[in-house]
């Protein structure tokens, strides 16, 4: 039985039936829309993972394998076309560069099956583009928590997402974010060097975890507030909740996480503080600039994305203390 892909890791439990089987084929056989090669591509890459270790395509699954699965790349699909309105930056006939709004989900999957950014895209596509070829497909290259905001690129076309996600694997894509962190940081600038896998005792969380995936974050500090830190931090890798669980680990979680800060929003002495963290509804977490080269023209193309009005409020407020 075939599950539908979505921008968060998945586990498969392999059964009886599918003992002996070649890990290649036995992802093949189990994962909606994704051909035996790129699902050999990720295993390559190490973003498959096999009783938390890495595996070769030709491992011969056995009953019980907990197979590990974090779809670095998606694949160019057809979705239903939704009028959801979008920030569109910047399109062209290859891609276009979407400004996010917290709370969209970029990829259905499970549980979300409509009114994420991927069924947005299939719509403007096939209203914009109506001569394209892929007119109401989308092809999400990279991809943002349902709660942060900002910039996106997003292919119209296979050989664009097929050039863009090599981009993206050869680590030659630009990607810096602004967070929000609890507590006050003494140095100025750091570099957070720790693997990154599922959590073993909760499925929903990552974690730090010394046989996971590698995982790289540098960060700056732009701003020093009362009790808060202002991130700016450019991550070389793109693992899932990389920067919540990057800064949770050195005890500077993200404002309005509530599952990575363990419930510090809640434990602030200021109660206007506590009162406005809640007033925001998401997590201060905002994808801030983008720079890549296009695939076509290879002209390297620089994007950057304001704070959303509800995080420079808050800022604002911070400053006024």
């Amino acid at each position: 039985m075939q599950t539908d892909t979505n921008e968060t890791p998945q586990t498969i439990i392999a059964t009886d039936e599918d003992a002996n089987m070649r890990l290649d084929a036995f992802l093949a056989e189990k994962i909606a829309d994704w051909s035996r090669s790129r699902l050999q591509k990720l295993i390559d890459q190490g973003d498959v993972l096999v009783n938390q270790k890495k595996a070769k395509a030709s491992y011969k699954i056995c009953e019980n394998d907990e197979v590990d699965i974090e779809f670095t790349t998606s694949l160019v699909q057809t979705f239903k076309p939704e009028n959801i309105p979008l920030d569109i930056i910047f399109e062209d006939e290859d891609l276009a560069v979407i400004n996010k709004q917290a709370g969209l989900v970029v990829h259905p999957g499970a549980g979300t099956a409509k009114g994420t950014l991927a069924n947005a895209i299939a719509f403007h596509f096939q209203i914009q583009n109506s001569k394209l070829e892929l007119e109401n497909r989308a092809g999400i290259v990279h991809r943002l928590d349902k709660d942060t905001s900002g910039l996106i690129v997003v292919a119209k076309n296979e050989i664009t997402h097929e050039k863009l996600s090599d981009q993206f694997q050869k680590r030659e894509v630009f990607k810096s974010y602004v967070a929000l962190g609890h507590g006050e940081i003494k140095t100025d600038k750091g570099t957070i060097d720790q693997p990154i896998a599922r959590d073993r005792r909760n499925r929903v969380r990552m974690a730090i975890d010394q046989k996971g995936r590698n995982a790289l974050s540098l960060w700056k500090v732009r701003q020093h507030f009362e009790n808060f830190t202002l991130f700016e931090i450019q991550i070389k890798t793109g693992r899932t909740h990389q920067i919540r669980v990057h800064l949770a680990s050195i005890k500077h979680p993200v404002v309005g996480d509530e599952i990575y800060n363990g419930g510090r929003d809640k434990n602030l002495q200021n109660a206007s503080i506590m009162k406005s963290i809640a007033g925001l509804g998401r997590f201060f977490l905002h994808a801030e600039k983008l720079a890549f080269k296009h695939p076509r023209t290879d002209e390297f193309m620089k994007f950057e994305s304001e704070l959303p009005s509800e995080l420079q409020n808050f800022l604002d407020i911070l400053k006024k203390r």
